[in-house]
């Protein structure tokens, strides 16, 4: 209500200064038709000295009191017939000084709605704080928060072999039969994911965290804050919120959790607290890191709602290079695939909207290829050839990509 009150009062505040000079005509205390009289008179004496000192001759004096009495003339018609208002209509001015009020009325409204958030309460810092608080209190837990908004039992990819299904489901019975198996544990945790089924995923990393006791570590906890993540379709839990602070714990500078720890907070309402979250992770990141490309879309608008001025650092690189691929080949596989993936995303979201020269298209085949996404390798080299079809050049390099991948025709 503070706020229509302080913007009521400037508009007609306004509105009443600009109508008070339209009533009014003129800016002194006396017509404007007054003070032409008294210049011209001036003139009148000024000539008279003139032509008396022989400054100017009898001729020219005359034809100048001529045009000065003409303009006394004048104005003292208009002063007799304006008075006060120099001429001014009153119909006319008031009709402006109505239209006037209208304007700054109407059009702030028109403005307001337009731009503004009509209906929107106000909201100062201490109680958006308090919401966010009480936003966190009420988070669902992970259990609920996958019943509501996860995808729930998927599918297997289109290219999952037969004989592969039947590789996990024997993986799945010899964790049942060893559940302190770690190596077993982490295949499993590795294969559930890659098919889609993401809460057997985090069931699976969490029976490795609860194995693995004090030894776990801080990618162990992000790994299980992420797979509760995806399993609850991108809501952040309370649980993997515990998850999340306990791998920050352990590493501080640990970039999986400090990336999720800034989407917590936007979920609950915090963008000031996810800015510096964010802004010091991508900063401190290599280009292609995988969370470097999903910061990079959304910190422009999370530094407008923190209400700070921000340009993120331009991308550096194009996308995984053969390079990159080869020396993901020698980490760990956890690791490789995580690097890959952030990568490819970065890649695959700027081909789909800017498009790129056939090399990166090739890259992204290539990475498909490693990440053993036949099916997304398959469907890019189908893009891609469309995308290029006339340009022999660029098929001969996307053909070679597409054999690498094992998907070219």
């Amino acid at each position: 209500m503070g706020f229509w009150i302080i913007a009521a009062a400037l508009a007609v505040g306004t509105g009443l200064l600009l109508a008070l000079a339209a009533l009014r005509g003129r800016a002194g205390a006396e017509p404007p038709a007054s003070y032409d009289l008294r210049v011209y008179r001036d003139q009148l004496r000024e000539i008279e000295r003139d032509a008396k000192r022989g400054v100017i001759a009898g001729d020219e004096a005359e034809r100048l009191r001529a045009e000065v009495s003409r303009r006394i003339l004048a104005a003292d018609t208009q002063l007799r017939s304006g008075g006060a208002t120099a001429g001014q209509p009153r119909l006319a001015g008031r009709a402006g000084a109505l239209v006037v009020m209208a304007l700054i009325a109407g059009g702030g409204l028109a403005l307001y709605a337009a731009v503004g958030a009509p209906g929107y309460g106000d909201m100062p810092l201490g109680a958006r704080i308090a919401a966010s608080e009480a936003a966190r209190a009420e988070r669902l837990g992970q259990e609920a928060a996958e019943a509501r908004y996860g995808p729930g039992e998927t599918a297997p990819p289109e290219d999952s072999s037969a004989e592969h299904l039947q590789l996990v489901q024997r993986l799945r019975e010899v964790v049942a039969a060893r559940p302190e198996d770690q190596q077993g544990l982490r295949f499993l945790v590795r294969s559930e994911a890659a098919l889609g089924r993401m809460e057997a995923a985090r069931r699976a990393q969490q029976q490795l965290i609860a194995v693995r006791g004090d030894e776990a570590g801080a990618s162990d906890h992000a790994m299980l804050a992420e797979l509760m993540i995806e399993a609850a379709g991108g809501y952040v839990s309370a649980d993997a919120h515990a998850a999340l602070r306990t791998a920050l714990e352990i590493d501080p500078r640990a970039p999986t959790a400090r990336f999720y720890l800034g989407l917590w907070h936007l979920q609950t309402g915090r963008p000031d607290l996810a800015f510096p979250v964010w802004r010091d992770l991508l900063e401190q990141s290599r280009p292609g890191a995988p969370w470097a490309a999903a910061i990079r879309a959304e910190i422009g608008e999370v530094a407008k709602r923190a209400g700070v001025r921000y340009t993120p650092p331009a991308p550096q690189g194009r996308g995984p290079s053969a390079a990159d691929i080869d020396a993901a080949a020698g980490m760990d596989p956890e690791a490789r695939a995580g690097m890959i993936r952030g990568m490819v995303a970065g890649l695959s979201e700027r081909l789909a909207t800017d498009g790129g020269p056939p090399e990166d298209w090739a890259r992204l085949i290539n990475a498909y290829g490693v990440l053993g996404e036949t099916a997304q390798a398959r469907r890019i080299w189908t893009e891609a050839r469309e995308t290029f079809g006339g340009d022999a050049r660029a098929l001969g390099i996307l053909r070679t990509a597409a054999e690498a991948a094992g998907v070219a025709e």
